[in-house]
């Protein structure tokens, strides 16, 4: 039996941005949405921004044909209710219940996901992870979050929660966390943790981790030593971190997306031999550690590819 949905719409939700963007089964993009976010005008305008966006898409590609929408938000999603329980980006959206409320105002079927659940999903379907069924996958940005897709689907755990990889103990007393922990992960290999080493470093006191990469890369003498020895120590944390996700999920793929990817080939050498060393499944199997190849639009099609799973009609490619 033919599918009756020709398309979906997915809409990923930042700090600052909206996106919005219709997907048809073959993961193209028919047409897209976008613009800031009006935080400062409180929840309504923020709410209203996201139905104006899905419905400029459903009138233009028809609203008979669309499937559904998903919606990637950051933060904690308590996901049977469709509430936002917790998001430092998004503190007007707290306790509210979003996917009902969209659905309420368009009369179509809202799934709302967190924003690195979808991202994961999103490589599954159309990027790095095409040729797999699981995968797990680390967003390195201002913290670490990721994903893991077991059989094709997102593993959420019992409250949503699973995949909080950025507050993994890897250094045993390291640095405080917000989380109330020490040694977490996203303060030892996250882009603000290259910005402190920098600091400590005393490479400078506002640095980005970009810039921290072209003292790196361009620089010379004592302060490119220093930044590539930041790097190398991100290395290391993030591959004790996979050398543990190897030995818990056993998957044959693990990627990493975010804004220092640029800096690959400073820390993945020192990433792929800690996760060697600290990982039997890793040293004996084809396990593979790459990166991620979707960027800033794995959320979009992760979120968009949701409706088709829930309708039971599966995208192909």
């Amino acid at each position: 039996m033919a599918p009756t949905t020709a398309y979906s719409i997915g809409v990923d939700l930042g700090g600052t941005n909206l996106r919005a963007a219709a997907v048809d089964r073959a993961g193209q993009f028919l047409g897209k949405q976008g613009g800031s976010i009006r935080l400062r005008e409180g929840r309504e305008s923020v709410v209203s921004d996201i139905v104006a966006s899905i419905q400029a898409l459903r009138e233009r590609f028809g609203e008979q044909e669309c499937a559904g929408v998903g919606v990637a938000v950051p933060g904690f999603i308590r996901l049977k209710e469709g509430v936002v329980e917790n998001s430092a980006n998004l503190p007007s959206l707290e306790g509210f219940p979003l996917r009902d409320e969209i659905n309420q105002r368009l009369g179509t079927p809202v799934i709302l996901e967190n924003d690195a659940n979808a991202a994961a999903l999103g490589e599954k379907w159309l990027g790095a992870g095409r040729d797999v069924d699981d995968l797990v996958l680390l967003t390195l940005g201002t913290g670490i979050g990721g994903g893991v897709i077991l059989d094709g689907r997102i593993m959420r755990g019992r409250d949503g929660m699973a995949g909080e990889f950025g507050h993994m103990t890897v250094i045993p007393n390291g640095n405080p966390c917000g989380c109330g922990n020490t040694g977490c992960l996203e303060k030892h290999a996250s882009a603000t943790a290259i910005s402190v080493m920098a600091r400590l470093l005393q490479l400078g006191e506002m640095l980005t981790a970009e810039q921290v990469f072209r003292i790196a890369t361009e620089g010379s003498g004592e302060d490119a030593i220093k930044a590539r020895r930041i790097f190398e120590l991100m290395g290391v944390a993030l591959g004790i971190a996979i050398g543990n996700l190897v030995n818990v999920f056993n998957a044959p793929l693990y990627l990493l997306s975010g804004g220092p990817l640029p800096a690959w080939n400073l820390f993945a050498p020192t990433m792929i031999a800690e996760a060697r060393k600290r990982s039997f499944t890793f040293r004996s199997t084809g396990t593979r550690i790459e990166k991620a190849l979707l960027g800033n639009e794995a959320g979009l099609y992760g979120a968009a590819y949701l409706p088709f799973l829930e309708v039971g009609e599966p995208a192909g490619v």
